[in-house]
């Protein structure tokens, strides 16, 4: 064979070894990504399942309270339905609600001591803000590991070939506004009325990584 034949060979191999290379690379992106959206998934659902448990511990407390008591059960259940279509961005701004109205609750539940003094709606509002912790947590890694991946897909020379193989683009899982906002504390003002800082949530039991769980948004095919 001439030189000319051992130059096309030469291209050859090294187009196959970076495609292969190039996909490799970005499904292991996407399975982090996708991977990272499953912890989210877990820590949403164990906050869904812990606030009925903390409806049914204040409403004999709250009895005039209804509006805040209704707000927070609709607000989990439009959560859990947004969280059936895999949508981030929907999931987002349902959760969203779903912690203002949560936020709600324990703002008013400041003027009921006697539901302050109850050791299972402590425990339940200690696991509940260590858990939008954890979401939190969780939230920065997933859009961090999707920021990586989108870049991914839109930067020359992957995207020629990115598309036809099927990879697609992942939502980022946004906070809401007062989430984004830094909390003014006032330890002294606190004490005395009772009542938190304008979007805060109680102090957290603990946070930490949330374990990984088993699902998140739809897989690409």
């Amino acid at each position: 064979m001439g030189w000319g034949t051992w130059i096309v060979l030469g291209i050859v191999l090294l187009l196959v070894l970076w495609f292969v290379f190039t996909y490799n690379g970005l499904v292991a992106a996407r399975n982090r990504t996708q991977e990272a959206w499953s912890e989210i998934d877990v820590e949403l659902k164990r906050r869904h399942d812990l606030i009925p448990n903390l409806v049914n511990t204040v409403q004999g407390y709250m009895g005039h309270e209804r509006g805040t008591l209704e707000a927070v059960t609709n607000a989990r259940a439009a959560a859990v339905s947004a969280g059936a279509t895999g949508d981030p961005a929907k999931i987002g701004a349902a959760e969203n609600m779903l912690s203002q109205s949560l936020r709600s609750l324990f703002a008013v539940s400041e003027n009921y001591p006697d539901l302050k003094a109850i050791s299972a709606f402590t425990n339940l509002q200690e696991t509940l803000t260590a858990t939008e912790d954890k979401i939190e947590f969780s939230r920065r890694f997933y859009n961090g590991n999707v920021r990586d991946y989108n870049i991914s897909l839109q930067t020359l020379p992957t995207s020629l070939i990115a598309g036809a193989l099927g990879f697609k683009a992942f939502g980022f899982f946004q906070a809401d506004e007062a989430d984004r906002a830094v909390p003014q504390v006032s330890f002294g003002s606190a004490s005395q009325s009772g009542s938190p800082g304008p979007g805060s949530l109680p102090p957290a039991a603990g946070s930490g990584p949330p374990a990984p769980g088993s699902s998140g948004p739809p897989l690409q095919s």
